[in-house]
């Protein structure tokens, strides 16, 4: 399980990355390609073509910060979209980890929970 204080949101980049990217590289892509700012303490995840690598990027009070991890078999159930119709889409916490623990987030149902009314 991931977490993540309230004020960290996770964006996830729906087109695939090519994974030689580091700091500047994927800076770059938050910055022009997803239109947000990289420093304001959000992550933002990256997929491979080929699903089987992902790359996190954050800022982490002074200085950027990669996590990456490569699966050895299997990929990840990014949801990948060469069309530029949508570039990123805004996930939980708790839906990167599900991700990253193999969890398909577009067949998963999350079960009703009780929401208090502001």
């Amino acid at each position: 399980m991931i977490h993540l204080p309230a004020s960290v949101r996770v964006y996830l980049c729906l087109t695939a990355c090519d994974m030689r990217k580091s700091f500047d590289g994927l800076h770059a892509l938050v910055r022009e390609y997803l239109e947000l700012d990289a420093f304001a303490g959000h992550l933002f995840v990256f997929a491979s073509r080929r699903r089987d690598r992902v790359k996190i990027l954050y800022w982490d009070r002074d200085g950027f910060a990669v996590w990456s991890k490569r699966l050895e078999g299997g990929t990840y159930a990014v949801p990948l979209d060469e069309s530029a119709e949508e570039r990123r889409r805004e996930i939980t916490a708790q839906e990167l980890g599900a991700l990253l623990s193999g969890i398909d987030l577009e067949h998963a149902t999350p079960r009703r929970r009780y929401r208090r009314s502001a």
